[in-house]
């Protein structure tokens, strides 16, 4: 964690700056090794893994930085109120209503199911590489399908696994993909047997197609992404051209509005912000201190000018993670990003 605080007066304490996600690692590391483990229970592996990495990367943390989440954490459920206890029946129908039946499926029994999930669901919380020795000698249909299933993330990590052609091929059949029968969902699951259980369900499932393949392709390393896509567009150029319109790079921040990037800026971390920076061109640069304030832009042109030589990889990695942060944001409706395609997140 690094966040800087603004100058006090003598005798009062520096005001706290603290991201949602800062704010959530100090209060579950106050809580003690087992009401913060059931408290992880009930979230998804992105938010455990997130959580974990904010809380590993604690350092230093003051004891009225502590008060502060405490405090917020106690108005916060000064608000709350009994309603909704024992009430599936009413969050069920409630985000059939407002979402429709094909949509609010997964998310029900996420909701509901918590950390109970099975089948397809479990290999999120696997490592990458266990996920690639899973389905390696599987028929491709069948690898594309759980890489469509998948976090964009996740299923990047697990095509470097993968030879270059085996990535190619894959890469093809998600970006074809519309939706998924019953019977290959449970495939999957019988595949998955021995390690998981559980149901198919009877209905349809809309997973891959361009933009999951956009958003796959995004996850990977330039070099390995631009090899890609060559080999795509050399194959089929107007399913090429469709994905590339729908993938979203670091770059194409400067085609957010300053509203959505002074949002997303209060989200990331200055260390990261930093190492992302330092591979960015001018423009990009400009677009970032043209929405901080004066005084937070000056000391951000001064770390970056600090800062020495860094590793490509270590730029591409704070770069993805902004990104990552940004599609979340995105998703969740909190900012709107525009760039190469419609609907793009």
């Amino acid at each position: 964690m690094n966040t800087k605080a603004a100058p006090a007066k003598a005798g009062e304490k520096p005001a706290v700056n603290l991201n949602k996600l800062d704010q959530a690692a100090i209060l579950l590391m106050s809580m003690g090794e087992a009401a913060a483990a059931d408290v992880l229970k009930h979230m998804g592996p992105k938010e455990v893994q997130r959580l974990g990495t904010a809380m590993a990367q604690l350092t230093n943390v003051q004891q009225y930085e502590v008060e502060v989440v405490l405090n917020n954490f106690m108005d916060e459920v000064r608000t709350q109120t009994g309603l909704g206890m024992g009430a599936d029946g009413y969050i069920r129908n409630m985000l059939v209503s407002a979402l429709g039946e094909d949509k609010a499926h997964g998310l029900i029994d996420r909701i509901l199911l918590g950390g109970n999930t099975t089948g397809l669901d479990t290999l999120k919380w696997m490592e990458a590489r266990s996920v690639a020795d899973i389905i390696r000698n599987e028929h491709p249909q069948i690898q594309a399908i759980v890489l469509a299933y998948l976090d964009a993330d996740q299923s990047a990590e697990v095509l470097t696994y993968f030879p270059e052609k085996v990535r190619l091929d894959v890469m093809l059949r998600v970006a074809s993909l519309d939706t998924v029968q019953p019977s290959a969902l449970q495939e999957l699951n019988n595949i998955l047997e021995k390690q998981f259980s559980g149901n198919a369900g009877s209905q349809t499932k809309d997973i891959g197609g361009y933009k999951t393949a956009a958003e796959i392709i995004n996850n990977l390393e330039s070099s390995v992404s631009g090899d890609l896509m060559d080999s795509i567009r050399e194959i089929d150029e107007d399913l090429g051209t469709q994905i590339q319109d729908l993938m979203f790079v670091f770059e194409n921040l400067k085609e957010v509005d300053d509203r959505a990037i002074q949002a997303l800026l209060r989200e990331v971390s200055s260390d990261i912000l930093i190492l992302a920076l330092k591979g960015a061109d001018e423009e990009l640069q400009e677009k970032i201190f043209a929405n901080m304030s004066k005084r937070a832009a000056e000391l951000l042109r001064d770390d970056l000018e600090a800062k020495g030589p860094v590793k490509v990889s270590d730029v591409e990695t704070a770069q993805k993670e902004i990104l990552t942060i940004a599609r979340r944001m995105a998703d969740a409706g909190e900012i709107t990003l525009g760039g190469g395609g419609e609907d793009m997140i």
